[in-house]
C-alpha cells in the first residue's frame, strides 16, 4: 500500500478539502487522515473501501494498481473529469436534506458516484434530441 497516503492527500486537496472535512465524511477523528497521508498508520479493507466510495474511485485507484483496459490509474485526471467532479460537488453542497431526513455524508458520496456515472457514460448528442 506504499503512496497510497499521497494518492489520498492528492484526491482530497482536488476536492479542495481540509483532513478535517474529510475525517468527517469517513466519520473518524481527523488524525486518522494525517497518519493515512504520512502513511505511519495503515489503512484497514473498510476505511478503503469508505475513501474509494468518497472519492468516486476504486481501491485499485488507491493502490496505484493497473487496471486492465483502463492505463494506468495513478495519471491525473482529465480536464473534463475535474469539470464534471466539481460541478457534481457544487450541487451536491446545496443537498440538505430528503424527505425531512438529513442527506448524510455517506448519502452525499453515493450521490456523486451516480451522477458521475451518468454524466460521463451519457451520449453528449442526447442533448440535442
Amino acid at each position: 500500500m506504499a503512496n497510497i497516503g499521497k494518492r489520498v492527500a492528492r484526491l482530497r486537496e482536488e476536492k479542495g478539502w481540509s483532513q478535517l472535512e474529510l475525517a468527517q465524511r469517513m466519520e473518524v477523528d481527523n488524525s486518522v487522515i494525517s497518519k493515512i497521508e504520512k502513511e505511519t498508520r495503515k489503512v484497514s479493507s473498510d476505511e478503503l473501501d469508505r475513501l474509494a466510495t468518497i472519492f468516486g474511485v476504486s481501491a485499485d485507484t488507491l493502490l496505484g494498481r493497473k487496471t486492465a483496459g483502463h492505463g494506468d490509474s495513478r495519471s491525473e485526471p482529465s480536464q473534463e473529469n475535474k469539470y464534471v467532479n466539481e460541478t457534481i460537488e457544487q450541487a451536491l453542497s446545496h443537498v440538505m436534506s430528503f424527505n425531512g431526513k438529513p442527506v448524510t455524508d455517506h448519502d452525499r458520496a453515493i450521490l456523486q458516484q451516480i451522477a458521475e456515472a451518468y454524466l460521463k457514460g451519457r451520449d453528449p448528442d442526447e442533448d440535442n434530441q
